[in-house]
Protein backbone atom coordinates (compact mmCIF):
# COMPACT_ATOMS: atom_id res chain seq x y z
CA UNK A 1 0.00 0.00 0.00
CA UNK A 2 1.76 3.30 -0.84
CA UNK A 3 1.03 6.95 0.25
CA UNK A 4 0.55 9.97 -2.03
CA UNK A 5 0.67 13.23 -0.76
CA UNK A 6 -2.88 15.40 -1.42
CA UNK A 7 -1.74 18.71 -3.69
CA UNK A 8 -4.83 20.81 -4.80
CA UNK A 9 -5.70 20.13 -8.69
CA UNK A 10 -5.81 23.45 -10.00
CA UNK A 11 -4.33 26.35 -7.50
CA UNK A 12 -4.67 28.59 -10.44
CA UNK A 13 -8.20 28.84 -9.87
CA UNK A 14 -8.72 30.31 -6.41
CA UNK A 15 -9.90 33.45 -6.86
CA UNK A 16 -7.43 37.00 -6.92
CA UNK A 17 -6.04 38.05 -3.41
CA UNK A 18 -6.05 34.18 -2.12
CA UNK A 19 -3.80 31.74 -1.56
CA UNK A 20 -3.82 27.95 -0.24
CA UNK A 21 -2.91 27.53 3.34
CA UNK A 22 0.61 25.35 2.98
CA UNK A 23 -0.56 23.04 6.34
CA UNK A 24 -4.12 22.17 4.69
CA UNK A 25 -5.12 21.98 0.83
CA UNK A 26 -9.25 23.10 1.26
CA UNK A 27 -8.03 26.09 3.73
CA UNK A 28 -8.06 29.42 1.00
CA UNK A 29 -6.14 32.30 2.99
CA UNK A 30 -6.66 36.23 2.41
CA UNK A 31 -4.14 38.67 3.19
CA UNK A 32 -5.17 41.20 6.18
CA UNK A 33 -2.95 43.97 3.85
CA UNK A 34 -0.08 44.40 6.38
CA UNK A 35 2.33 41.25 5.50
CA UNK A 36 3.85 40.81 9.16
CA UNK A 37 0.22 40.41 10.40
CA UNK A 38 -0.23 37.27 7.93
CA UNK A 39 2.97 36.04 8.87
CA UNK A 40 1.93 35.64 12.26
CA UNK A 41 -1.20 34.02 11.54
CA UNK A 42 0.25 31.46 9.40
CA UNK A 43 0.51 33.04 6.20
CA UNK A 44 -3.37 34.72 6.47
CA UNK A 45 -6.74 34.80 7.76
CA UNK A 46 -8.10 31.31 6.65
CA UNK A 47 -12.41 32.00 5.03
CA UNK A 48 -14.67 31.01 7.45
CA UNK A 49 -12.98 33.14 10.19
CA UNK A 50 -12.95 35.57 12.29
CA UNK A 51 -10.35 38.14 14.08
CA UNK A 52 -10.81 40.22 16.64
CA UNK A 53 -8.22 43.00 17.47
CA UNK A 54 -8.00 44.39 21.07
CA UNK A 55 -6.08 47.88 21.53
CA UNK A 56 -6.85 48.71 24.99
CA UNK A 57 -4.80 52.41 24.98
CA UNK A 58 -7.61 55.01 24.76
CA UNK A 59 -4.89 57.83 23.19
CA UNK A 60 -4.42 55.89 19.90
CA UNK A 61 -6.01 54.01 17.04
CA UNK A 62 -4.20 51.10 16.38
CA UNK A 63 -7.33 48.72 16.39
CA UNK A 64 -8.83 50.98 13.81
CA UNK A 65 -5.66 51.06 11.59
CA UNK A 66 -5.72 47.19 11.11
CA UNK A 67 -9.32 47.23 10.00
CA UNK A 68 -8.21 50.28 7.44
CA UNK A 69 -5.55 47.74 6.15
CA UNK A 70 -7.99 45.15 6.00
CA UNK A 71 -10.44 47.19 3.87
CA UNK A 72 -8.13 48.41 1.58
CA UNK A 73 -6.61 45.11 0.70
CA UNK A 74 -10.31 43.98 -0.33
CA UNK A 75 -11.04 46.58 -2.30
CA UNK A 76 -7.80 46.92 -4.33
CA UNK A 77 -7.98 43.12 -4.64
CA UNK A 78 -11.54 43.34 -6.39
CA UNK A 79 -13.43 41.47 -3.18
CA UNK A 80 -16.85 42.79 -1.93
CA UNK A 81 -16.31 44.66 1.44
CA UNK A 82 -18.89 45.15 4.09
CA UNK A 83 -18.52 47.97 6.90
CA UNK A 84 -20.46 48.19 9.80
CA UNK A 85 -20.45 50.84 11.26
CA UNK A 86 -22.78 54.14 11.11
CA UNK A 87 -20.20 56.02 9.56
CA UNK A 88 -18.99 53.87 6.99
CA UNK A 89 -18.57 56.24 4.63
CA UNK A 90 -16.06 58.08 6.37
CA UNK A 91 -14.37 55.67 7.56
CA UNK A 92 -13.87 54.76 4.10
CA UNK A 93 -12.25 57.91 2.93
CA UNK A 94 -10.04 57.97 5.73
CA UNK A 95 -9.03 54.21 4.53
CA UNK A 96 -5.39 54.43 2.86
CA UNK A 97 -4.57 53.08 -0.67
CA UNK A 98 -1.11 52.25 -2.85
CA UNK A 99 1.47 55.16 -3.74
CA UNK A 100 2.05 55.56 -7.45
CA UNK A 101 6.26 55.99 -6.84
CA UNK A 102 5.69 52.55 -4.86
CA UNK A 103 6.59 49.19 -6.19
CA UNK A 104 4.73 46.15 -5.07
CA UNK A 105 8.25 44.59 -5.13
CA UNK A 106 10.10 47.55 -3.89
CA UNK A 107 10.25 48.91 -0.62
CA UNK A 108 11.03 52.44 -0.56
CA UNK A 109 10.41 53.47 2.98
CA UNK A 110 12.35 56.57 4.21
CA UNK A 111 11.96 55.61 7.45
CA UNK A 112 13.37 52.84 7.33
CA UNK A 113 16.91 52.75 7.56
CA UNK A 114 17.82 49.36 7.83
CA UNK A 115 16.20 47.99 4.75
CA UNK A 116 17.27 51.02 2.56
CA UNK A 117 21.24 49.76 3.85
CA UNK A 118 20.56 46.08 3.42
CA UNK A 119 22.62 46.13 -0.15
CA UNK A 120 25.74 48.44 1.18
CA UNK A 121 28.35 46.34 1.99
CA UNK A 122 29.64 45.72 5.31
CA UNK A 123 32.65 47.95 5.93
CA UNK A 124 33.72 46.22 9.35
CA UNK A 125 35.06 42.98 8.41
CA UNK A 126 35.38 41.45 4.78
CA UNK A 127 34.35 38.24 6.15
CA UNK A 128 30.64 39.35 7.06
CA UNK A 129 30.20 40.23 3.89
CA UNK A 130 28.00 36.90 2.50
CA UNK A 131 26.25 36.49 5.96
CA UNK A 132 22.68 37.56 5.86
CA UNK A 133 21.68 40.91 7.61
CA UNK A 134 19.64 40.84 10.87
CA UNK A 135 16.25 41.16 10.17
CA UNK A 136 13.68 41.61 12.59
CA UNK A 137 10.12 41.71 10.72
CA UNK A 138 9.30 39.68 6.92
CA UNK A 139 9.79 41.51 4.19
CA UNK A 140 6.94 43.33 2.97
CA UNK A 141 7.04 42.74 -0.80
CA UNK A 142 4.45 40.79 -2.78
CA UNK A 143 4.26 38.18 -5.47
CA UNK A 144 2.52 40.54 -8.89
CA UNK A 145 1.38 36.50 -9.72
CA UNK A 146 -1.04 36.13 -7.24
CA UNK A 147 -1.30 39.86 -5.97
CA UNK A 148 -2.25 38.43 -2.98
CA UNK A 149 -1.16 41.41 -0.42
CA UNK A 150 -0.29 45.51 -1.92
CA UNK A 151 2.14 47.25 -0.01
CA UNK A 152 0.52 50.33 1.17
CA UNK A 153 1.57 53.64 2.11
CA UNK A 154 -0.15 55.49 5.27
CA UNK A 155 0.85 58.88 3.78
CA UNK A 156 -1.47 58.43 0.72
CA UNK A 157 -5.07 58.28 1.17
CA UNK A 158 -8.09 56.32 -1.07
CA UNK A 159 -9.31 58.53 -3.71
CA UNK A 160 -12.95 59.41 -4.18
CA UNK A 161 -13.60 57.94 -7.12
CA UNK A 162 -12.03 54.14 -5.99
CA UNK A 163 -14.36 54.50 -3.46
CA UNK A 164 -17.47 55.60 -6.01
CA UNK A 165 -16.45 52.76 -8.27
CA UNK A 166 -16.56 50.30 -5.67
CA UNK A 167 -19.81 51.63 -4.53
CA UNK A 168 -21.67 51.30 -7.74
CA UNK A 169 -20.30 47.90 -8.79
CA UNK A 170 -21.46 46.89 -5.29
CA UNK A 171 -18.00 45.71 -4.41
CA UNK A 172 -18.58 48.49 -1.11
CA UNK A 173 -21.19 47.97 0.86
CA UNK A 174 -22.25 50.11 3.80
CA UNK A 175 -24.59 48.50 7.07
CA UNK A 176 -25.64 51.08 9.73
CA UNK A 177 -25.41 49.35 13.42
CA UNK A 178 -28.84 51.45 14.77
CA UNK A 179 -29.36 50.16 18.08
CA UNK A 180 -32.00 51.03 20.21
CA UNK A 181 -33.02 50.65 23.70
CA UNK A 182 -32.78 47.15 23.37
CA UNK A 183 -29.69 46.49 22.40
CA UNK A 184 -30.25 42.89 22.14
CA UNK A 185 -33.30 43.03 19.58
CA UNK A 186 -31.04 45.78 17.37
CA UNK A 187 -27.81 43.21 17.36
CA UNK A 188 -29.99 40.33 16.16
CA UNK A 189 -31.54 42.41 13.52
CA UNK A 190 -28.45 43.23 12.83
CA UNK A 191 -27.10 39.87 11.99
CA UNK A 192 -30.16 39.45 10.09
CA UNK A 193 -28.72 41.86 8.11
CA UNK A 194 -25.53 40.78 8.17
CA UNK A 195 -27.18 36.99 6.72
CA UNK A 196 -28.81 38.69 3.45
CA UNK A 197 -25.45 40.06 2.30
CA UNK A 198 -23.84 36.99 2.82
CA UNK A 199 -26.48 35.12 1.20
CA UNK A 200 -26.17 37.40 -1.55
CA UNK A 201 -22.79 37.17 -2.20
CA UNK A 202 -22.59 33.25 -2.04
CA UNK A 203 -25.42 33.40 -5.09
CA UNK A 204 -22.81 35.55 -6.63
CA UNK A 205 -19.52 33.65 -5.87
CA UNK A 206 -17.39 35.95 -4.81
CA UNK A 207 -15.13 36.75 -1.48
CA UNK A 208 -16.83 38.85 1.17
CA UNK A 209 -15.23 40.80 3.75
CA UNK A 210 -16.86 42.06 6.97
CA UNK A 211 -15.36 44.80 8.64
CA UNK A 212 -16.52 46.18 12.03
CA UNK A 213 -14.70 48.91 13.33
CA UNK A 214 -15.25 49.59 16.63
CA UNK A 215 -17.64 46.65 18.27
CA UNK A 216 -19.07 47.82 21.63
CA UNK A 217 -18.54 51.85 21.29
CA UNK A 218 -20.81 54.30 21.62
CA UNK A 219 -23.08 53.55 18.76
CA UNK A 220 -23.49 50.42 19.68
CA UNK A 221 -25.80 51.43 22.90
CA UNK A 222 -25.55 50.37 25.70
CA UNK A 223 -23.96 47.27 25.10
CA UNK A 224 -22.98 44.52 28.38
CA UNK A 225 -20.58 41.83 27.75
CA UNK A 226 -23.44 39.55 27.52
CA UNK A 227 -24.01 41.30 24.59
CA UNK A 228 -20.82 41.54 23.03
CA UNK A 229 -20.21 37.42 23.31
CA UNK A 230 -23.85 36.82 21.94
CA UNK A 231 -22.59 38.99 18.37
CA UNK A 232 -19.33 37.44 18.49
CA UNK A 233 -20.58 33.92 18.93
CA UNK A 234 -23.72 34.40 16.23
CA UNK A 235 -21.26 36.00 13.48
CA UNK A 236 -19.02 33.00 13.91
CA UNK A 237 -21.81 30.73 12.79
CA UNK A 238 -22.75 32.59 10.32
CA UNK A 239 -19.31 32.59 8.66
CA UNK A 240 -19.47 28.69 9.34
CA UNK A 241 -22.49 28.46 7.60
CA UNK A 242 -21.25 30.91 4.93
CA UNK A 243 -17.53 29.67 4.13
CA UNK A 244 -16.85 32.54 1.44
CA UNK A 245 -17.14 35.24 3.97
CA UNK A 246 -14.49 36.38 6.52
CA UNK A 247 -15.31 39.09 9.18
CA UNK A 248 -12.21 41.60 10.96
CA UNK A 249 -13.01 42.71 13.73
CA UNK A 250 -12.03 45.66 16.67
CA UNK A 251 -13.23 46.62 19.86
CA UNK A 252 -13.70 49.71 21.68
CA UNK A 253 -10.44 50.26 23.42
CA UNK A 254 -12.76 50.57 26.76
CA UNK A 255 -14.18 46.79 26.61
CA UNK A 256 -10.72 45.69 26.23
CA UNK A 257 -9.76 44.82 29.34
CA UNK A 258 -11.19 42.61 31.58
CA UNK A 259 -11.76 45.77 34.02
CA UNK A 260 -15.21 46.16 32.01
CA UNK A 261 -16.00 42.30 31.09
CA UNK A 262 -14.93 40.70 34.49
CA UNK A 263 -12.40 37.95 35.09
CA UNK A 264 -11.34 35.70 31.86
CA UNK A 265 -13.20 38.23 29.35
CA UNK A 266 -9.66 38.09 27.18
CA UNK A 267 -9.85 34.87 27.33
CA UNK A 268 -14.01 34.61 26.39
CA UNK A 269 -13.37 36.74 22.86
CA UNK A 270 -10.55 34.42 22.00
CA UNK A 271 -13.31 31.41 22.82
CA UNK A 272 -15.95 32.73 20.45
CA UNK A 273 -13.31 34.26 17.82
CA UNK A 274 -10.84 32.28 15.88
CA UNK A 275 -7.96 34.21 16.21
CA UNK A 276 -7.58 37.51 18.69
CA UNK A 277 -4.48 39.42 19.02
CA UNK A 278 -3.93 42.01 21.52
CA UNK A 279 -2.28 45.43 20.38
CA UNK A 280 -0.85 47.15 23.75
CA UNK A 281 0.26 50.74 23.08
CA UNK A 282 2.18 52.67 25.18
CA UNK A 283 0.09 55.50 25.53
CA UNK A 284 -1.01 54.99 28.70
CA UNK A 285 2.57 53.91 30.42
CA UNK A 286 5.39 56.36 29.31
CA UNK A 287 8.16 54.34 31.25
CA UNK A 288 7.61 51.92 29.12
CA UNK A 289 8.35 54.50 25.86
CA UNK A 290 11.42 55.06 27.42
CA UNK A 291 12.71 50.86 27.61
CA UNK A 292 11.39 50.83 24.22
CA UNK A 293 11.89 53.70 22.37
CA UNK A 294 11.63 52.18 18.29
CA UNK A 295 8.59 50.22 19.02
CA UNK A 296 4.75 51.93 19.65
CA UNK A 297 2.95 48.83 21.43
CA UNK A 298 3.28 45.01 22.54
CA UNK A 299 2.04 42.39 20.96
CA UNK A 300 0.16 39.60 22.30
CA UNK A 301 -1.57 36.42 20.88
CA UNK A 302 -4.89 35.25 22.71
CA UNK A 303 -5.78 32.68 19.96
CA UNK A 304 -4.49 31.45 16.63
CA UNK A 305 -7.05 30.64 13.88
CA UNK A 306 -6.91 26.74 13.15
CA UNK A 307 -9.41 25.27 10.42
CA UNK A 308 -9.51 21.74 9.08
CA UNK A 309 -6.54 21.18 11.86
CA UNK A 310 -5.76 20.51 15.32
CA UNK A 311 -2.79 22.96 15.82
CA UNK A 312 -2.33 26.63 14.04
CA UNK A 313 -0.52 26.38 10.94
CA UNK A 314 0.84 29.28 12.62
CA UNK A 315 3.01 27.02 15.02
CA UNK A 316 5.00 25.66 12.12
CA UNK A 317 4.84 28.37 8.96
CA UNK A 318 5.50 31.38 11.12
CA UNK A 319 8.88 33.24 11.09
CA UNK A 320 8.06 36.05 13.23
CA UNK A 321 6.95 33.92 16.29
CA UNK A 322 10.04 31.58 16.00
CA UNK A 323 8.70 28.36 16.52
CA UNK A 324 9.25 26.31 13.25
CA UNK A 325 12.95 25.28 12.33
CA UNK A 326 12.81 27.71 9.22
CA UNK A 327 13.07 30.64 11.66
CA UNK A 328 16.55 30.42 11.65
CA UNK A 329 19.31 28.60 13.94
CA UNK A 330 17.17 29.14 17.42
CA UNK A 331 14.25 27.87 15.66
CA UNK A 332 12.28 26.10 18.03
CA UNK A 333 13.33 27.33 21.13
CA UNK A 334 10.87 29.14 22.41
CA UNK A 335 8.33 31.81 20.96
CA UNK A 336 9.61 35.31 20.08
CA UNK A 337 8.40 38.71 21.91
CA UNK A 338 6.54 40.82 19.52
CA UNK A 339 5.93 44.37 19.27
CA UNK A 340 4.72 46.91 16.55
CA UNK A 341 6.06 50.39 15.27
CA UNK A 342 4.11 52.43 13.16
CA UNK A 343 5.97 54.54 10.47
CA UNK A 344 5.26 57.40 8.28
CA UNK A 345 4.55 55.04 5.66
CA UNK A 346 3.59 51.50 7.30
CA UNK A 347 2.53 49.38 10.21
CA UNK A 348 4.94 47.11 10.73
CA UNK A 349 4.93 43.67 13.53
CA UNK A 350 7.96 42.55 15.00
CA UNK A 351 10.20 41.14 17.10
CA UNK A 352 11.26 43.13 19.99
CA UNK A 353 14.97 43.02 21.57
CA UNK A 354 16.36 45.12 23.90
CA UNK A 355 18.81 47.63 23.07
CA UNK A 356 22.58 47.94 24.39
CA UNK A 357 23.09 49.08 27.62
CA UNK A 358 19.56 47.74 28.79
CA UNK A 359 17.60 49.45 26.88
CA UNK A 360 19.54 52.73 26.16
CA UNK A 361 19.83 53.59 22.90
CA UNK A 362 23.46 55.16 22.80
CA UNK A 363 26.22 53.60 24.64
CA UNK A 364 27.31 55.64 27.35
CA UNK A 365 30.87 56.44 28.05
CA UNK A 366 30.86 58.95 30.37
CA UNK A 367 29.51 59.12 34.10
CA UNK A 368 25.74 60.11 34.28
CA UNK A 369 24.37 63.21 34.83
CA UNK A 370 23.23 62.29 38.30
CA UNK A 371 27.13 61.29 39.22
CA UNK A 372 28.36 64.92 38.41
CA UNK A 373 26.08 66.49 40.19
CA UNK A 374 26.90 64.78 42.79
CA UNK A 375 30.81 65.21 42.85
CA UNK A 376 29.88 68.78 42.23
CA UNK A 377 27.79 69.25 45.48
CA UNK A 378 30.31 67.94 47.47
CA UNK A 379 32.86 69.77 45.69
CA UNK A 380 30.94 72.95 47.09
CA UNK A 381 30.62 71.73 50.62
CA UNK A 382 34.71 71.30 51.28
CA UNK A 383 35.17 74.27 49.28
CA UNK A 384 32.55 76.75 50.71
CA UNK A 385 33.38 75.51 54.72
CA UNK A 386 31.30 77.17 57.48
CA UNK A 387 30.08 79.69 54.98
CA UNK A 388 27.94 77.07 53.67
CA UNK A 389 26.54 75.76 56.76
CA UNK A 390 25.16 79.31 58.15
CA UNK A 391 21.44 78.63 59.29
CA UNK A 392 21.88 75.13 59.84
CA UNK A 393 21.93 72.78 63.13
CA UNK A 394 24.89 71.06 63.60
CA UNK A 395 25.38 68.29 65.87
CA UNK A 396 28.79 68.31 68.21
CA UNK A 397 30.96 65.51 68.34
CA UNK A 398 33.31 64.91 71.41
CA UNK A 399 36.05 61.99 71.41
CA UNK A 400 37.42 60.94 74.66
CA UNK A 401 40.43 58.41 74.80
CA UNK A 402 40.92 56.22 78.06
CA UNK A 403 44.42 56.85 79.72
CA UNK A 404 46.56 54.09 80.00
CA UNK A 405 47.39 52.66 82.80
CA UNK A 406 50.79 53.40 84.15
CA UNK A 407 53.36 50.13 84.65
CA UNK A 408 56.16 50.59 86.83
CA UNK A 409 59.43 48.35 86.12
CA UNK A 410 62.51 48.13 87.30
CA UNK A 411 65.05 50.60 85.93
CA UNK A 412 68.13 48.28 85.32
CA UNK A 413 65.62 45.74 83.97
CA UNK A 414 64.48 48.59 81.39
CA UNK A 415 68.44 49.30 80.81
CA UNK A 416 68.78 46.06 79.80
CA UNK A 417 66.08 45.58 77.50
CA UNK A 418 66.92 48.54 75.98
CA UNK A 419 71.14 47.78 74.64
CA UNK A 420 69.78 44.28 73.88
CA UNK A 421 67.88 45.94 71.44
CA UNK A 422 70.25 48.08 70.22
CA UNK A 423 72.68 45.03 70.04
CA UNK A 424 70.59 42.67 67.90
CA UNK A 425 69.72 45.97 65.39
CA UNK A 426 73.66 46.38 65.15
CA UNK A 427 73.85 42.74 64.41
CA UNK A 428 74.46 42.43 60.32
CA UNK A 429 72.17 39.58 58.87
CA UNK A 430 73.92 36.50 57.33
CA UNK A 431 72.80 35.39 53.82
CA UNK A 432 71.79 32.19 54.05
CA UNK A 433 73.53 29.76 51.53
CA UNK A 434 71.73 28.26 48.78
CA UNK A 435 70.69 24.74 48.34
CA UNK A 436 72.34 22.62 45.96
CA UNK A 437 69.51 21.85 43.20
CA UNK A 438 68.64 18.04 42.85
CA UNK A 439 69.60 16.23 39.67
CA UNK A 440 68.21 13.34 37.94
CA UNK A 441 70.23 10.26 36.38
CA UNK A 442 69.15 7.68 34.43
CA UNK A 443 71.03 4.27 35.06
CA UNK A 444 70.70 1.65 31.80
CA UNK A 445 71.35 -1.22 33.66
CA UNK A 446 68.63 -0.23 35.78
CA UNK A 447 65.93 1.90 34.44
CA UNK A 448 63.30 0.94 36.90
CA UNK A 449 65.19 3.52 39.47
CA UNK A 450 65.62 7.01 39.70
CA UNK A 451 68.47 8.23 41.57
CA UNK A 452 68.17 11.59 43.43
Amino acid sequence: MSFKRRIPSNPANSPPGTRISPSSASTVLISTGIPSLDDVLGGGLPLSCSLAILAPDNHSGYGELVQKYFVSQGIACGQRVCIVDDDGLLFAKGCIWTSSATSPLVNNNGDDGKAAQADERIKIAWRYEKMKMFQTTVPSGSSSKDNFCHTFDLSTRISGPVIQDASDTNHLVFLGVHVDQDVKASITRLLGKIQNILSVSSSETGLMRLCIPTLGSVQWGDAQPADVLYFLHSLRRLLRRYPHACASISLAPHICSEAWGGHGWIDKVGWLTDAAISMNGFGADPSLVTLFPSHHGLVQIHKLPAPHTILPASDKYSTLRGLSSSAGANGGSGENNLAFKCTRKRLILETIHLDVEGGVAERRTTPSTNTISLDAGRVDEMTDGHASNKGRSRAALEVEFEKDAVVTADPLSSRALASSQSAALDVTTVPRAKKPKKKVAFHTDRPDLYDF
